[in-house]
């Protein structure tokens, strides 16, 4: 039997579907993907949502916030879990819970009850950290990032998919005789059924590691250690990347929540029409965050982890311009050029910040992932409040948080990641030991 069977992968071959390793590369990201239907499937049907609701402009900013603010917790606990508790059984039952009140949202009758379905489909957003986790899993050191990059953006494409889908979906429904407000009710059911197959599929086709499942291996018996929440996070370079991520994948999700009402109300269009420019920005995924990953390995290797930081706060300078020409753009055919253009560096930034992730500590990669992805729904949440406020435009926090985000890229350039861990062969084996 070939031995290399049970180890990480030192090549991504994406048209390979044979072995655990490849096998579980494409379930994970499939799996990422369908949870994006589940916690954003509701942004782009917020116009009729909100005129069968009669939300206020800051009542819809409060269900942005409520979509990214739960995660932050459920990612730090996601996180702990797929160190120990191993990412196959998390992700199992994220999935199956999550599913609940995405099916269920449609018994939502005023504002109150809307935003406790949207606090707790919030949740589903931890699984981005069950996703990475797993990948670093299955790969190599020297192709994590770009592993990680790849399965991490053709995910995050499900949040570009949905923008159009979902209004296609309730438009179906309308077509068969229903009310608007019937149907986006209606529509939600869809997804909930999706994790659910998901949930099936990802319990009986993966496993948490090359050599098998954590119970089956006793994963901690080779390290003879387990790094502690505080331990591992008392290093600044996590912190500089839960930064990171908060100016960019913070950006995206924020985005994500709004593109569809902006470009309904700025432009004047139909919600199928709003959807598919916001369909476009998430769209971006499907090759730019993998190049993020792909352009950070090559880089590491010929510069080592401090080019990867530098690398990564130029990106997230250029996002930050990209943000302010968006913020200015006075007629469509500029928004659209000025989105395409920050959504290119903005997607860069998330991989290369995950192709850092994996080597800050090889022993607390679930801590950290989770510490990270949570920082990245802290921003989030945090921009929402801008979008909540009835004297600032949706232009003005545009803006504003495109200087953020140059500001924080600024900083990041003073950053040294050289410090860390340099992964030798055996010490990629105990990963999955």
């Amino acid at each position: 039997m070939n031995v290399l069977i049970n180890k990480p992968l030192e090549k991504l071959n994406v048209l390979n579907f044979k072995g655990i390793q490849m096998r579980t590369f494409h379930i994970t990201w499939l799996t990422f993907f369908v949870c994006f239907f589940g916690w954003f499937g509701l942004a782009p049907l917020m116009p009729a949502i909100r005129a069968d609701l009669g939300l206020t402009k800051p009542q819809v900013g409060n269900t942005i916030i409520a979509a990214v603010s739960a995660t932050i917790f459920a990612r730090l606990l996601v996180g702990k879990l797929c160190d120990t508790w191993g990412p196959r059984k998390t992700y199992t039952a994220l999935l199956i819970l999550g599913s609940l009140p995405v099916m269920f949202v449609g018994l939502a009758h005023d504002y109150t009850t809307f935003l406790l379905f949207r606090l707790a489909i919030g949740v589903i957003g931890a699984s981005f950290v069950i996703t990475q986790f797993h990948t670093s899993m299955m790969f190599a050191p020297k192709i994590k990032g770009t592993a990680n990059a790849v399965a991490g953006g053709w995910g995050n494409l499900g949040g570009g998919i949905t923008q159009l889908a979902m209004p296609l979906i309730m438009a179906a429904i309308v077509g068969f005789g229903y009310t608007k407000p019937e149907a986006w009710r209606l529509a939600m059911i869809f997804p909930g059924v999706l994790m659910l197959i998901m949930a099936f599929i990802y319990y009986r086709f993966t496993k948490d590691t090359p050599a098998g499942n954590y119970d089956e291996i006793e994963r901690f018996a080779v390290t003879g250690e387990k790094v502690s929440f505080w331990k591992a996070c008392a290093d600044i370079r996590v912190w500089a990347l839960a930064l990171a991520y908060g100016c960019c994948f913070g950006m995206e999700i924020t985005f994500d929540g709004v593109a569809a009402l902006y470009f309904f109300d700025n432009f004047k269009m139909e919600e199928t029409q709003a959807g598919f420019w916001a369909m476009l920005f998430g769209g971006m995924n499907i090759f730019a965050r993998a190049l993020g990953g792909i352009v950070a390995d090559k880089v590491g290797s010929k510069y080592g982890m401090r080019g990867k930081g530098v690398l990564l706060a130029s990106m997230l300078v250029l996002e930050g311009i990209g943000i302010m020409l968006f913020a200015q753009a006075g007629n469509l055919p500029l928004a659209i050029l000025s989105m395409v253009t920050f959504a290119l560096f903005l997607k860069m930034s998330n991989g290369s910040t995950y192709a850092i992730v994996p080597f800050v500590n090889p022993k607390a990669v679930g801590v950290i992932s989770g510490v990270v992805g949570a920082g990245g729904n802290l921003g989030g949440m945090l921009m929402a409040f801008l979008f909540k406020s009835p004297s600032i435009s949706y232009g003005q926090a545009f803006l504003y948080i495109g200087c953020i985000v140059i500001a924080a890229g600024l900083l990041l350039f003073l950053v040294n990641f050289n410090k860390a861990v340099v992964i030798n062969p055996s010490e990629a084996e105990m990963q999955t030991a």
